[in-house]
C-alpha cells in the first residue's frame, strides 16, 4: 500500500492537471479517499446477496432435479470460487485507486479499455432492468393487497408489461436513480443498511414456515425430479457454475468498489464476512423457504415474492415485500448504476459524469424491456449463459495482463497519458493483443449458447470464456511480460491522495 502522508488537496490537483482530459474526470482519477473497512465490503456483498434476484436463481436449482443439501453444497462451493476471483479482480484497483474501466487500460490501451467498459456497461442495461422488474412486482402486490381495486390496471399490457406493472416500474425506476444521484457517500450508507434488513425478513419467513409446518415439513432431500448418479454429479457441477455466473457481473467491476479500500487485507476479510459465511446463511434459509413451501402449500415455490404474499398478515406482507423492494434497490445500485457510470464515463470524460453514465444504463434498461429475460427458470440459466460468454474473457484478459504480463505492476501516470511515449498507448491506444484475445474468446461462448447440441456446457461459458481469454493472452502477450518487480506498485499515486 502506497504511503499517503504529506500530501495535500492542492498537490494532489496539480498532479490530476497534467492527466489528459481525454482519458480523466474527478470520478476516474485515483481517489484520495481509501476509507472502505471490512465491513463495507461485508456490506456490499450482502445487498449484492440478499436481493430477490439471487433468491430466484438459487431456488431455480431445484429445477435441476437436485435435492435441498445439494442445493445448498453448490451455492456454497460455487460462492468460494467467486471469493477467490474477487479477492484477485481487487487488487490492481486497490492499489492504483481507479475503477475497473481505468485498470482496463493496462491490458486494451488507453482507448482500448472502452471497449471491455462498454460491453460491461451494455451487460448492466440487461441486468438494471431485470432487478427494477424484480422490486416493482414485489411493489405492485403490496398495492394490490391495499387496493384491490387497481386490478384493472393489471388486464392490459405493452411491451409484456401491464399498466400498473409500468407505474410500479416506473416508481422503482425513479427512486433508485434518487440514491444514485447523490453520490458514492450516499450509496456507501444505503447498502450499509439494505443488506442486514432483508436477512430480518428472510429469517422471519423461514421462521413462519417452519412454524407452520414443524420441523418434519422441511425436507433437505426435495427434489423436484428423479436423477441417477451420474445425472445429480452433472446438474450439481451446472448449478455450480451458475453461481459464478450469476455473480460475474459484480464480480467483473469489483475494482469499481475496491479502489476505495483502505487496504488489500480489510478487503479479504470484507470479501470472506460477505462471501462463504454470509452466503451460506442466505442458502440455508433459502432451502428451508422453497423447501418448505412444498409441505405448506403443496407445491414447490421458488418466488419470494409470491411466497411472501401468501402469509395470511396483510401488514406482515406489506413489511416483508417492502424491505425486500430495498434490499433489490441495494444490489442494483451497486451492481448496476455504479459500473455503468464509471463505464460510460471512461468513453468520455470530459462530457460524461459518473452521474451521467449512471442515467445512460438506467434509460437504456427501459429500451431492453429485461424483464422478458427472466421469466422463467430455464431462461434465466439461458441469460446466464450468453452474458457469461462475454464476461469471462474480459475477466481472464485483465487477470492474465496484470499477474501474468504486468506481475503486478501499476503505472499510474501512464493510465491518464494519451501520448504515444505512454506505456498503455499501445497502438493508436489500442492493445490489438487484447483485442484478439477478447473476439475469438466471446464467438466461441455465443457459439456454445445458441448451438442445441451444445447446450450442456453452455452453462459453463463464463469459465470456457475466461480459460480461453486468459490463455489467448498469455501466449500472445508473453513477450511484453514484465521482469519480476522489487516492489508491487509502481506510479505517481502518492501525488494523488491526501
Amino acid at each position: 500500500m502506497p504511503n499517503h502522508s504529506g500530501v495535500t488537496p492542492a498537490s494532489a490537483s496539480e498532479a490530476n492537471a497534467k492527466y489528459s482530459p481525454r482519458l480523466c474526470n474527478v470520478d476516474l482519477a485515483p481517489t484520495r479517499h481509501q476509507t472502505w473497512s471490512w465491513y463495507n465490503i461485508f456490506s456490499f456483498w450482502m445487498s449484492d446477496v440478499h436481493s430477490m434476484g439471487g433468491y430466484v436463481v438459487a431456488a431455480s436449482f431445484f429445477t435441476l432435479g437436485l435435492a435441498s443439501w445439494q442445493v445448498l453444497l453448490c451455492l456454497l462451493i460455487g460462492i468460494c470460487i467467486v471469493q477467490l476471483c474477487a479477492n484477485l479482480v481487487a487488487k490492481p484497483s486497490q492499489m492504483a485507486g481507479v475503477p475497473y474501466a481505468v485498470i482496463c487500460r493496462q491490458a486494451f490501451g488507453v482507448f482500448g479499455a472502452n471497449i471491455p467498459a462498454v460491453i460491461r456497461g451494455l451487460i448492466a442495461f440487461a441486468w438494471y432492468g431485470i432487478q427494477t422488474y424484480l422490486a416493482a412486482n414485489a411493489l405492485m402486490l403490496v398495492l394490490l393487497k391495499f387496493w384491490p381495486s387497481l386490478t384493472s390496471l393489471t388486464h392490459s399490457a405493452w411491451l409484456g408489461l401491464s399498466t400498473l406493472g409500468w407505474i410500479c416500474f416506473g416508481i422503482m425506476w425513479f427512486l433508485q436513480a434518487m440514491v444514485f444521484w447523490h453520490g458514492m457517500s450516499a450509496i456507501k450508507r444505503f447498502i450499509d443498511i439494505a443488506g442486514p434488513a432483508v436477512y430480518v425478513v428472510m429469517v422471519a419467513l423461514a421462521s413462519w414456515i417452519v412454524y407452520k409446518t414443524g420441523f418434519d415439513g422441511i425436507s433437505f432431500t426435495l427434489a423436484s425430479k428423479q436423477l441417477s448418479s451420474g445425472e445429480q454429479t452433472w446438474q450439481m457441477i451446472t448449478a455450480t457454475a451458475l453461481v459464478v455466473s450469476y455473480f460475474s457481473g459484480p464480480l467483473l467491476n469489483f475494482g469499481d468498489f475496491s479502489r476505495y479500500g483502505k487496504s488489500l487485507s480489510e478487503i479479504r476479510r470484507g470479501n470472506r464476512w460477505g462471501l462463504p459465511f454470509n452466503f451460506l446463511l442466505f442458502s440455508i434459509v433459502t432451502v428451508v423457504i422453497v423447501s418448505g413451501t412444498q409441505s405448506l402449500f403443496g407445491k414447490m415455490i421458488t418466488d419470494p415474492i409470491e411466497t411472501v404474499s401468501m402469509v395470511g398478515n396483510d401488514l406482515a406482507v406489506a413489511i416483508g415485500l417492502l424491505t425486500m423492494i430495498t434490499a433489490t434497490i441495494g444490489i442494483n445500485i451497486v451492481a448496476n448504476f455504479v459500473s455503468p457510470a464509471f463505464d460510460f464515463s471512461n468513453c468520455s470524460p470530459q462530457k460524461i459524469s459518473f452521474r451521467t453514465g449512471g442515467m445512460i444504463a438506467a434509460v437504456g434498461s427501459v429500451l431492453l424491456t429485461p424483464w422478458n429475460l427472466f421469466q422463467s427458470p430455464e431462461l434465466i440459466h439461458y441469460t446466464l449463459d450468453v452474458l457469461g460468454a462475454f464476461i469471462g474473457p474480459l475477466f481472464g484478459i485483465l487477470l492474465a495482463d496484470f499477474y501474468l504480463i504486468k506481475r503486478s505492476q501499476v503505472f499510474v501516470d501512464d493510465l491518464f497519458d494519451d501520448t504515444p511515449s505512454g506505456r498503455y498507448w499501445y497502438r493508436g491506444g489500442f492493445n490489438p493483443k487484447a483485442i484478439a484475445s477478447l473476439v475469438p474468446a466471446v464467438l466461441i461462448g455465443l457459439v456454445i449458447s445458441f448451438i442445441p447440441s451444445l447446450h450442456a456446457i453452455a452453462n459453463f461459458s463464463w469459465f470456457i470464456g475466461a480459460a480461453l481469454g486468459a490463455g489467448c493472452y498469455r501466449w500472445i502477450a508473453r513477450d511484453e511480460r514484465e521482469n519480476a518487480p522489487a516492489s508491487v506498485f509502481t506510479g505517481n499515486i502518492n501525488a494523488q491522495k491526501e
